[in-house]
């Protein structure tokens, strides 16, 4: 049981100063207000609060910050209004507790559009004061070490939201600590047999390699003690997540993971750590590209330190790190180990780099009203930077792996993206979307009037390009679809005879655009040049039906029937736009959508309204132009069956393909086709078409290959 007098005597240890006395006064009133409340696991609920602040005290946090997390849950969880907050505890407490409260008490259209909703609030009141987001990761992270007692399918959307927000998040503050933790919780609910494998070999060797570790420490401090340099050395075996991630990635074994073994070395002068460097590459042979200097180039979180992997006593390789203390202090807790509240809120100089993103990360997300555009882009924006390039003139552009010309362009201005018509790369002429790779030279050319491509939206890897580029796109399509649309209505209304000039003038076709989700008449001539509105339909509710006579014509009819037939289209009957049941509407071939699954509709020119899963990689690509999105859904009894390609990655081993096909049959499921292949390194790749009936038949399928002795992975279309 975590007791209020030892977090009070932690934040008095950190903060002598500061007034503990609102610490107690907090827990006291956090107990009265969550009286009679329970857990999940039958707890008393003050538990939840009581370990949130521990991990604040722990944090070495202030005693306002260390407050707010007895009082996080008070406004969202009880009666209690925020200004009974203010009133007890001041503006400064009452601002962060709003900060983390989410927006509970407004109706949203979806989960997603709710939980989108939630992050911008967060975001916003970060840039406030960034003790929100501390807070709200001391809370994260309790509550994933609870996270059994809740049910199935609400542990699994916690995991993953964690594995996506908020240890990325934690990542980018530094608090590599708290991030490693986060991690490794999701990825045990996510990935149980992964997570239990890789737990199993490491454990399994653990008593070896910590011995071996003890020996390598002994040297080292010997050797450094020779040369005079104060030190520190600890030693430690690389988390369970970060090994999934390096075995996944470069498909190697465990036992060949450098880092799996590392030996942390800590000494007083950033002179002292080339110097250790050089001192441990006379002992050990180091292996060629595994030298990294995070002292000279810091990571964009602020983390520094040099990386070697080097080949120890008995060729076992294992990597070094060397970092002064303060860089300790800030890898290890990030910008919680040098916070400042000298008014309580704001930012210093030190830390304006690190807070750089996300000033951008609230400035594009004022823009984006799409909420699945939102999170999607906030995921890509979270992930860690890893390409370190340069400008003619020295200056360190940082980058997320992969990232192209374009992406190096739009990171130096929105112009220069945009008139971008070439790079050269290390005095090379390359394709715009050629990847950076550590240490390039990038000189971008420009040309006057030159306008941004759609298809660059295919490889930009950074959500700043990508939302300049929708952007310009968006204004320019929107334009166009304007004009398209007012052609059409005045066409439509010639045919009737109906005067839309004066129903322009008299405003009534103004009052008719609410209706269509429109709040101006260029919303409504947009929506008719996409094709989201018809003209005829609309003129319908400005023109009494007497006055409109329809008249089939059978050349449209014969038309529409052609363009099906060249385009090979045919009306799903299994999916309709919401709210309309009319519209032509077929599944996209790229990516197969099955009952389901989340699917969104995207209106194609000509073609009707084309139907992708949100997983398709055309999706984002696609969507740039927000007038064309429109809600879909499943409709039908739901008897259809659909062919799923299943893209197995395996060991190459005797019988592996028999398992697969009889673990198919063993549920039930149709084999249409199959085909394996063998490669090098004793690994194959197996792919299978197969017939189900929806989602949870896929699942079911997946789920029971993955079981296999020698599955590594499966992807399917």
């Amino acid at each position: 049981m975590v007791g209020l007098e030892d977090i009070v005597a932690k934040v008095e240890k950190y903060h002598p100063n500061d007034d503990l006395e609102v610490i107690r006064r907090a827990y006291a009133f956090s107990a009265k207000e969550h009286r009679g409340q329970v857990r999940q696991s039958g707890e008393p609920y003050l538990n939840h609060p009581l370990a949130v602040a521990k991990i604040l005290a722990e944090m070495k946090l202030d005693a306002a910050c260390v407050s707010v997390g007895f009082l996080h849950d008070v406004v969202e969880d009880t009666l209690t209004p925020i200004e009974k907050i203010k009133e007890y505890f001041g503006n400064d407490i009452a601002q962060i507790v709003n900060g983390l409260t989410k927006i509970s008490r407004f109706q949203f259209d979806s989960k997603e559009e709710q939980q989108a909703e939630n992050f911008r609030k967060m975001f916003l009141a970060m840039v406030d004061d960034i003790r929100v987001v501390l807070v709200k990761l001391a809370d994260r992270l309790h509550n994933m070490r609870t996270l059994q007692y809740l049910p199935a399918e609400k542990r699994l959307r916690i995991a993953q939201e964690t594995m996506e927000i908020y240890a990325p998040i934690a990542h980018r503050l530094g608090m590599g600590k708290i991030r490693g933790e986060l991690e490794d919780l999701a990825f045990s609910y996510l990935e149980p047999e992964a997570y239990q494998e890789i737990e199993k070999g490491i454990e399994s060797k653990r008593k070896v390699k910590e011995e071996f570790l003890e020996e390598v420490k002994e040297i080292i401090s010997q050797k450094l003690q020779e040369h005079e340099i104060p030190c520190t050395v600890e030693s430690r075996i690389k988390r369970i997540y970060s090994v999934y991630q390096k075995i996944k990635r470069q498909k190697i074994p465990i036992e060949q993971v450098y880092d799996l073994m590392a030996v942390r070395i800590i000494t007083g002068t950033v002179r002292d750590c080339y110097g250790t460097l050089g001192i441990i590459h006379n002992l050990w042979r180091p292996v060629p590209g595994r030298i990294k200097d995070f002292i000279a180039i810091p990571r964009p979180n602020m983390y520094q330190s040099l990386h070697t992997s080097v080949i120890g006593p008995q060729g076992q390789p294992f990597e070094v790190q060397i970092r002064t203390m303060e860089m300790h202090r800030i890898a290890e807790e990030g910008i919680a180990a040098h916070w400042k509240y000298k008014t309580g809120r704001g930012l210093d100089e030190k830390d304006d780099q690190r807070f750089l993103w996300l000033r951008h990360l609230v400035e594009w997300q004022q823009d984006m009203q799409d909420p699945s555009d939102f999170l999607s882009t906030l995921k890509i924006d979270l992930y860690p930077e890893e390409v370190y390039a340069f400008t003619p003139k020295g200056k360190v552009i940082i980058l997320p792996r992969d990232a192209t010309a374009v992406d190096f362009a739009y990171s130096i201005h929105t112009e220069v993206g945009h008139t971008c018509v070439g790079a050269k790369v290390n005095g090379r002429i390359v394709p715009l979307k050629s990847k950076l790779k550590n240490g390039d030279i990038v000189e971008i050319q420009t040309q006057v009037g030159h306008t941004p491509s759609r298809d660059w939206l295919s490889f930009v890897r950074t959500s700043r390009a990508r939302n300049k580029i929708k952007h310009f796109i968006n204004v320019s399509q929107r334009e166009r679809s304007i004009e398209i649309g007012k052609k059409i209505l005045e066409k439509e209304a010639r045919k009737f005879k109906v005067n839309l000039k004066k129903l322009v003038e008299e405003g009534q076709l103004l009052k008719a655009a609410p209706e269509y989700g429109c709040t101006k008449l260029e919303d409504v001539y947009s929506a008719l040049g996409f094709g989201k509105l018809s003209a005829r339909v609309l003129l319908g509710k400005l023109v009494p039906q007497e006055e409109l006579k329809e008249v089939p014509d059978e050349r449209i009819t014969k038309f529409t029937s052609a363009v099906k037939k060249v385009f090979g289209i045919s009306s799903d009957a299994t999916i309709q736009v919401k709210g309309i049941n009319d519209l032509m509407v077929y599944r996209a071939k790229c990516c197969n959508p099955i009952r389901g699954e989340e699917i969104v509709g995207y209106i194609t020119r000509g073609k009707g309204v084309a139907v992708h899963a949100k997983r398709c990689a055309n999706v984002g690509n696609l969507l740039y132009e927000a007038d064309r999105k429109i809600d879909v859904q499943w409709t039908g009894a739901g008897e259809d069956s659909y062919a799923v390609k299943l893209s197995i990655s395996v060991d190459d081993r005797q019988g592996m393909l028999a398992e697969i096909t009889s673990t198919i049959s063993d549920i039930k499921t149709n084999i249409k086709n199959i085909e394996a292949q063998s490669f090098e390194d004793h690994q194959g790749m197996i792919h299978v078409t197969i017939e189900i009936s929806d989602l949870k038949h896929l699942e079911r399928a997946v789920n029971s290959i993955k079981k296999i002795k020698g599955v590594n992975e499966i992807a399917w279309q």
